[in-house]
């Protein structure tokens, strides 16, 4: 059974690229018909937030991603690593070192001044003597000191590192005994049952370690699959500017999950020349082994386009429902059809939309100076006047084209073209020359809106 997993650190909240490789995991385990698990890698204490953790399981929720079982809080589980730390120092493959931080930092210096890889120098690796008195100590794993480790990645094939270039004996538990990351990472996705590992490419110069955790304690290494990093249009690291942000401000901006989860599968991967999947499509389709080894450009207009199109394909009941977060509450709204109809070609953001629809059901409390100066000139008001009776003594006006025909006979009948009335009538009710279709306008206020609005916008023009 392919079981994979996503473990964040929750020192701060979850970001676009932890996004990615959380939902590559969630796809190939998926597909597989395995296990997708959630842990939380929480031992750093001191940077450690229980509201960062809380928040990565919010965003899973949103965006749903359901993960399998309980989540596992690594904080939890000191009793069980210490299990391990006691085997290895029994079956003599870790160590107690009784270095000093002023040793650590003399030996570090001395190495720098020669030129030389800073790496404890294994003075206490097989140390039979009798122990400073009173001394603190660490558990150093014994590390292999020359010979290949060998990482098989999915992604970027095999990688060879020599051991004597990159190890050192390294540090398995503090001198508080908490353990540290590369150990428990291994002893977690042992005891998990994890086979397969997708994450960013900056943890790979942490897999030779992970490695030799796993051979020390005689477990199977999991099958790896290194994601090249996400970088902004420059190929430089995304910065909080780029996108690189929470992915609950991606909600607040108005993006949908299935626009995002579409963006971020795209980042990296492809199945030939298509750019809109289901959820269903991408589970059929994902393959790690298919992840590009360069690094994926972040790209804002790609975004927006997936999300203006999901926004577009979305019913209205629903569309209504997922517009509520920004204020509206649109559910019973006699006119929602046509409103979200005249609205939905115009957004990229629910936000934006949420925007536009305030724009339509609240009357202008200003008028653009630019607009009513263009708009406002000759016999515009004579027009407004005229379009203004006719809809008040018309008893049938409800669809668009209701209003659009008024429009027609008013342009008719003074001889005007349609921009003569169009202009001013769109500064009348909205305050400026853009938005949607004014015969969808209308039908959404009303009829008696719309007189108000034309009444308002002539007064306001007398008094300038």
């Amino acid at each position: 059974m392919v079981v994979t997993r996503f473990a964040p650190s929750p020192t701060g909240y979850l970001h676009i690229g932890g996004l990615r490789t959380a939902l590559f995991s969630y796809l190939w385990a998926r597909k597989n018909g395995g296990k997708f698990l959630l842990r939380i890698e929480d031992t750093d204490k001191a940077r450690n937030s229980q509201e960062a953790a809380e928040a990565i399981v919010k965003a899973f929720h949103w965006l749903g991603l359901e993960h399998d079982g309980e989540i596992i809080y690594q904080s939890q589980r000191d009793d069980i690593y210490a299990i391990y730390i006691k085997q290895l120092l029994d079956e003599g493959k870790a160590y107690k070192c009784y270095m000093s931080k002023d040793e650590l930092t003399e030996l570090r210096e001395t190495q720098m001044a020669n030129k030389e890889r800073t790496k404890y120098d294994g003075k206490y690796r097989d140390f039979t003597g009798t122990p400073p008195e009173n001394a603190e100590y660490v558990i150093r794993i014994k590390a292999p000191l020359s010979g290949e480790i060998l990482v098989r990645d999915g992604v970027k094939g095999d990688i060879s590192f020599q051991a004597e270039d990159i190890l050192d004996d390294f540090v398995i538990a503090r001198g508080d005994g908490s353990p540290t990351y590369n150990f428990v990472v291994a002893i977690d996705d042992h005891l998990m049952g994890v086979t397969e590992v997708i994450r960013g490419d900056d943890h790979l110069s942490n897999t030779p370690k992970q490695i030799v955790v796993y051979e020390a304690l005689g477990f199977e290494v999991p099958k790896f699959f290194h994601v090249p990093m996400i970088h902004n249009h420059e190929g430089k690291k995304l910065s909080k500017r780029d996108g690189a942000t929470d992915v609950m401000a991606y909600k607040e901006m108005g993006y949908t999950p299935e626009a995002l989860l579409n963006f971020l599968v795209r980042l990296g991967w492809s199945h030939g020349d298509q750019e809109i999947f289901s959820m269903d499509e991408m589970m059929e389709y994902f393959n790690p082994k298919n992840i590009n080894r360069s690094a994926s450009i972040y790209n804002t207009e790609k975004l927006d386009w997936l999300n203006s199109h999901y926004i577009k394909n979305t019913p209205n009941n629903k569309l209504a429902e997922m517009l509520e977060p920004y204020g509206l509450l649109l559910t019973s709204h006699d006119k929602k059809e046509i409103l979200l109809d005249a609205l939905k070609e115009r957004a990229k953001t629910l936000k934006e939309m949420a925007l536009l629809v305030n724009e339509i059901i609240i009357a202008p409390a200003s008028y653009d100076e630019k607009a009513v100066e263009k708009s406002f000139k000759g016999d515009a008001v004579d027009v407004l006047n005229a379009f203004a009776a006719k809809v008040s003594t018309s008893s049938e006006l409800h669809l668009p084209s209701d209003y659009h025909h008024l429009m027609q006979e008013v342009v008719d009948e003074m001889g005007i073209g349609f921009g003569k009335i169009g202009q001013p009538l769109r500064v009348a009710l909205l305050g400026k020359m853009s938005g949607p279709g004014l015969d969808s306008v209308m039908a959404i206020i009303g009829k008696n809106e719309t007189i108000s609005r034309i009444k308002s916008a002539i007064k306001a023009h007398s008094q300038a």
